[in-house]
């Protein structure tokens, strides 16, 4: 994809985001269940022969393993204060004599279950942060906070391949060289912010805000091409009472093309011509 820079809006990836919390939810409940069965079945191995030396107590860092990476600390711990107090129940239950329970050995286990389930719960917890910390760096422009061009290259592919009637619209900020030169690239940088934050209120939840360059953004919409631009005269009046301006130039799918690459194209044209009229139209009047 051509020109591709660094953003997309923060509410677009909210569906894809919400299936993947779902299915890591639905991943983190089926590792608990096996944690439960694990539980069930050392418990049941030490009911029926805890007196045979084979160490079955051991096997409980399995499940307490299992529930500290799914989880965090607190319930890392949990798990062990939990394997810890199954140990001494199921040799109750064992058949034979029942032994001492408050013993040496008890304490070690205790510390050891909840120390191991604490110590993978903090990390799988860490870890998590991290990962998330990371992800978003990915696909999020650092200065606009929206979404990044990898964000917007895979949306506009998706579309593509989904065959429905979709706006390609890109946008590009006039004259942000002056404010740079004229005012620092501080205050080029906060118009850069605030016309992301314009973009962002002007569009629904369901539609696609990208910066996709150093001053251009793009907007990916299923509004029909009339009705966009409307919500471009939206934005460009917004945007207009803070002197800060626009040029737009706008594509349709299937009309205008059939694949990303196509469609951006034509839009960057377009944007390109619309540049060109504004900057003629501001030489007549400083003329005038």
């Amino acid at each position: 994809m051509p020109r591709m820079g660094d953003a997309s809006h923060p509410r677009a990836p909210t569906v894809q985001a919400g299936v993947s919390a779902a299915s890591l939810l639905n991943r983190r409940l089926v590792v608990l269940v096996i944690a439960a069965a694990v539980y069930v079945g050392v418990f049941a191995g030490l009911a029926v022969c805890a007196g045979n030396g084979l160490g079955l107590g051991h096997c409980f860092y399995v499940p307490i393993c299992l529930v500290a990476l799914v989880t965090d600390t607190v319930y890392g711990t949990l798990a062990g204060v939990a394997a810890a107090g199954l140990y001494p129940l199921a040799v109750i239950l064992a058949p034979g004599p029942t032994p001492h329970l408050l013993t040496e050995s008890s304490v070690v286990r205790l510390v050891t279950y909840t120390l191991v389930g604490a110590l993978v719960g903090w990390y799988a917890s860490a870890n998590r942060t991290l990962v998330a910390r990371l992800r978003d760096h990915a696909t999020h422009d650092f200065l606009t906070a929206l979404g990044n061009a990898r964000v917007f290259d895979e949306e506009l592919a998706r579309r593509c391949r989904a065959g429905r009637a979709f706006t390609l619209v890109l946008a590009d900020m006039d004259d942000l060289k002056r404010v740079n030169d004229t005012h620092g690239h501080e205050a080029g940088n906060a118009a850069l912010r605030r016309v992301a934050e314009v973009l962002r209120d002007h569009t629904g939840f369901h539609e696609v805000v990208a910066r996709v360059g150093g001053d251009e953004f793009a907007i990916v919409t299923e509004l029909p091409r009339d009705r966009t631009a409307l919500l471009c005269a939206r934005i460009s009046r917004a945007l207009a009472a803070e002197d800060l301006h626009l040029s737009f130039g706008t594509t349709a799918y299937p009309q205008d093309g059939t694949s990303g690459v196509e469609l951006f194209r034509k839009a960057d044209d377009r944007l390109f011509t619309a540049k060109l009229l504004s900057r003629n139209r501001k030489s007549v009047i400083a003329l005038a």
